[in-house]
């Protein structure tokens, strides 16, 4: 009985084939295989996360995104991930399967549509993605501190970003520029746009095409300069850590026409090669920061708000993209924030535009005139869009030409210091100061003055002083002109106490604002207005240090 039943095994084991496991249409398409497991999705994530991350158009930028071509832009934009492309994308690299079995039958591998929630988990995975980071999408040259150019297309791991048409002008810059390169090509950009009406820019006639063009035989304005500024930081905004944006504005009624978004265009030809897209504002200033996080996680080049008309413009979130690296920006359609490296070069336009304080400093302003009431009625000489186009790759040579130079000549010295943009003067501003050009840093104070909140505060102090000098009040018995500059509504004692706290320890026109708290329980707080001095670490009216420095968000709405 033992030896049949041995013989029986022996003649199964010999007639039988060899497992060589589950087979499944995954198998025959060459695509790797993902199970999921409904019991242990974190398993299902991490093997998703895997084929992901070696998929190769997919990078960090804060959020997952992949790259694609935007054939209307003609150029690689980078496009956030969704749960439901995470479904879609998944099942274009790989085979989601899930293992099911019958009474008496092998597990047997079953295709399966992946769930959409392990997308979502996968996309919640904050940091594990291991996906390389993309700081931007740029078209021109990627730059080095040593003077040196990169050009390779696709993505450089030096640096995180993914290169795209960028033209090779290393052969039309000399190895080591002399002073006579860098001022040829600076001639060479200023007789380019000499056709635009730069605001304090002293222009000539030329008979022989009938038109006001800017005199380039002397050094240029302040606007000419800060046009010229604008257009090397667009060229090197790439491999800049941070950098101001441009403002470029015209005055409120006549300035319609006057070349501004032309201007802007212009600019960005050279840098990128292409016209960029404007963003307009929205409705509110809730639409105004979701348009501009859209804008800066898709890792566009150029960041463009056109036509902000007779606004003082704001927002927090560019003031924390211009100024900091990395920014954080909310996601959209949630209240998580991520990190973000926001390296777009911001241009904003517009007829009787300025900029609040906040955002005074992180911008180097242009203003346009041209001298006429029908700016839209004037004729040029020929097409400057066209000219720009066909000379590219020249205009874009000029001004890397003065890029190296001012990085190899020792003998340039450091302007002016502008908090958070030193790596931008010193290869942007301070080779164009030494080669005759103003200080565009200088306009700074400008924009300050243009701030409507600023001049209210100016107000103020001026009243304030000549009603109560430098003596202790408390906000209940100030002088009515006092109260009628701080609350014009007259909403009460308590919104004047509560403007009052916002503006203490503010420095403005010559003066600075101190608060003394409340002696005892029942005593009440006063304020004083000081002569301003040189001590930073100044003293109130009492003798103690008061902390803070500085007109605050929502000082006198």
């Amino acid at each position: 009985m033992k030896d049949d039943a041995e013989d029986r095994i022996a003649e199964i084991v010999a007639g039988a084939e060899e497992f060589v496991g589950f087979t499944s249409p995954a198998d025959r398409s060459g695509k790797p295989r993902l199970q999921v497991e409904s019991c242990n999705p974190h398993l299902t994530v991490a093997t998703l996360r895997d084929i992901l991350a070696v998929e190769g158009t997919l990078y960090d930028r804060g959020v997952p995104i992949r790259l694609t071509t935007d054939r209307r832009q003609g150029c690689i934009v980078a496009h956030p991930l969704t749960p439901d492309s995470v479904v879609m994308l998944a099942h274009a690299v790989c085979r989601p399967y899930v293992m099911r079995s019958r009474k008496d039958e092998l597990p047997k591998a079953v295709d399966a549509r992946l769930p959409r929630s392990i997308a979502v988990m996968y996309l919640d995975w904050v940091g594990e993605w291991r996906l390389p980071l993309l700081h931007g999408i740029a078209s021109t040259p990627l730059l080095r501190p040593d003077g040196t150019i990169h050009s390779e297309p696709g993505y450089d791991n030096a640096t995180g970003y993914w290169l795209e048409n960028v033209p090779d002008v290393a052969p039309l810059i000399p190895i080591r520029p002399t002073t006579a390169d860098a001022e040829r090509a600076l001639r060479v950009l200023r007789e380019t746009f000499a056709t635009f009406c730069f605001a304090d820019a002293q222009t000539t006639r030329v008979p022989d095409i009938d038109a006001e063009l800017v005199d380039t035989s002397i050094d240029a304005g302040a606007d000419e300069s800060a046009f010229l500024a604008a257009l090397l930081t667009a060229a090197t905004r790439p491999s800049l850590d941070l950098a101001p944006g441009v403002l470029i504005r015209a005055a409120p009624l006549s300035g319609a026409g006057s070349g501004k978004g032309l201007l802007a265009r212009c600019i960005n030809l050279i840098a990128f090669g292409r016209e960029p897209t404007a963003v307009t504002s929205g409705g509110n200033a809730q639409e105004l920061e979701k348009r501009l996080a859209a804008e800066l996680i898709a890792g566009g080049p150029v960041l463009f708000l056109d036509n902000l008309n007779n606004t003082a413009f704001k927002s927090d979130l560019l003031a924390s993209a211009i100024t900091e690296r990395p920014a954080r920006v909310r996601i959209l359609g949630k209240s998580e924030m991520v990190p973000l490296n926001a390296t777009a070069f911001v241009v904003l336009t517009g007829n009787g535009l300025s900029v609040s304080e906040d955002l005074a400093r992180r911008f180097i302003s242009i203003e346009l005139d041209p001298r006429t009431e029908d700016p839209e009625s004037r004729t040029f000489p020929t097409d400057i869009r066209a000219d720009v186009k066909r000379r590219r790759h020249e205009l874009l040579a000029a001004a890397l030409t003065i890029w190296r130079w001012g990085r190899l000549d020792k003998s340039i010295t450091a302007g002016r210091p502008l908090g958070s943009f030193e790596q931008w003067c010193s290869w942007v501003r301070d080779p164009l100061v030494a080669l005759g050009c103003r200080d565009p840093v200088d306009r700074v104070g400008e924009a300050k003055q243009r701030d409507g909140r600023r001049q209210a505060t100016t107000e103020l102090f001026r009243i304030w002083w000549e009603r109560h000098a430098d003596r202790p009040v408390p906000a209940a018995e100030l002088h009515d002109d006092v109260k009628k500059v701080i609350d014009a509504q007259d909403r009460g004692r308590q919104f004047i106490a509560a403007q009052l706290e916002k503006l203490a320890g503010t420095r403005m026109a010559g003066h600075v604002l101190t608060r003394q708290a409340a002696a005892g329980k029942w005593g009440r707080a006063t304020f004083s207005l000081q002569k301003a001095g040189g001590d930073q670490n100044h003293r109130d009216h009492r003798g103690h240090r008061h902390e803070g420095d500085g007109m605050r968000d929502g000082d006198l709405q």
